[in-house]
């Protein structure tokens, strides 16, 4: 996509996310990363009359990964902290998720939208009113819940008990303040209590390991007792090259809290591809979390939805075909949604 286009799909996320005269849009970069993604944002911030500004971190030394969630660059530096404060609205092109600074930035009533995902796959999931209607009835539906359990034709029977952490949703642009989403994005997701989730869950072949990015080949069996997982292994105890690298990755951050169990819920995009991860392999995966009626759970850090576990060590798993009951009642049926409101509207 050449750079025109990308500037007015900026544009458009930027009037979802209400940029008006009177504010002031700061872009986030890092080293390189990027730079045709903060000339489209301030080229777009510029059109809505909004003051903005580019600021450039120095290239990360000695990260630990992309994934060692909660390392921002912005750690120790107080003056781009104050000045991302300052503003009404930062556009993240570094990923700040589950760092303190994010999380200060937005207590200061800033909105964040994270954007690093391949241009073309944000305009072809460019976020729509429409879907954020059926996001939010979604969230109204899953914040009353009590209990959650997910069920799968391979053994999956997984019970969250609910109400101790707060419903969130991701639509893909934010007008509220202090409020953070990422773009692409169409799921709502919730936290079971800490020591709240038990049962087990077999992965199948074709759910998604993030961030390795890539398809469970053979199942994979995790047992879970009060809200971690106590162990991993192949279905029937059987060698499993999948289970050995889960585990292994967990083992190396040498934090026991990797083994928690952190977000669940489902996604609501229909337009997104279950396959996309064979289209764009430079990406996060954020299409694979949001494609229609897929459950997703996720290991490690609950901080982002005010929990204790700020582990750097998360993974997020999306599942083909499972059944998720709220209170009992049906909610996902193997990868359908049954509340009408939620469905798309060639769906209902």
């Amino acid at each position: 996509m050449d750079q025109n286009l990308f500037n007015e799909i900026c544009l458009r996320q930027l009037t979802l996310s209400g940029v008006r005269e009177d504010e002031t849009v700061a872009v986030l970069t890092q080293g390189g990363d990027r730079a045709e993604y903060a000339d489209a944002f301030l080229w777009a911030a510029q059109q809505l009359g909004a003051k903005t500004f580019h600021l450039r971190l120095p290239s990360p030394s000695g990260a630990s990964g992309a994934w060692a969630v909660g390392e921002s660059g912005l750690k120790g530096n107080r003056l781009a902290v104050e000045a991302l404060k300052s503003v009404d609205m930062v556009v993240d092109c570094t990923f700040l998720l589950f760092s303190e600074e994010q999380f200060e930035i937005q207590g200061a009533d800033t909105r964040i939208l994270t954007t690093v995902e391949p241009v073309p796959l944000l305009a072809r999931l460019m976020p729509t009113k429409e879907l954020r209607e059926r996001v939010e009835i979604a969230a109204e539906i899953l914040a009353k819940a009590q209990t959650m359990r997910i069920t799968s034709p391979l053994g999956t029977d997984v019970t969250y008990r609910l109400g101790v952490y707060p419903t969130l949703s991701e639509y893909g642009y934010t007008d509220q303040p202090g409020r953070w989403d990422h773009w692409p994005a169409a799921f709502v997701f919730t936290g079971g209590a800490d020591d709240g989730v038990d049962g087990k869950i077999v992965l199948a072949p074709g759910d998604v390991l993030l961030p390795f990015n890539q398809y469970v080949q053979t199942p994979v069996e995790l047992t879970i007792e009060q809200g971690f997982i106590r162990d991993i292994r192949g279905a029937g105890g059987q060698s499993s090259l999948d289970a050995d690298l889960l585990n292994s990755y967990i083992t190396s951050f040498e934090d026991p809290r990797g083994y928690g169990m952190s977000h669940v819920g489902w996604g609501l995009d229909e337009r997104a591809h279950w396959h996309g991860l064979t289209q764009f392999p430079g990406g996060m995966g954020m299409e694979l979390r949001s494609f229609y009626g897929n459950v997703m759970f996720s290991i490690g850090p609950n901080n982002e939805l005010g929990g204790p576990n700020d582990t750097a060590c998360h993974f997020d798993i999306p599942m083909r075909g499972c059944s998720l009951y709220l209170d009992d009642e049906l909610i996902v049926d193997a990868g359908e949604l049954t509340v009408a409101d939620m469905r798309p509207a060639d769906k209902r």
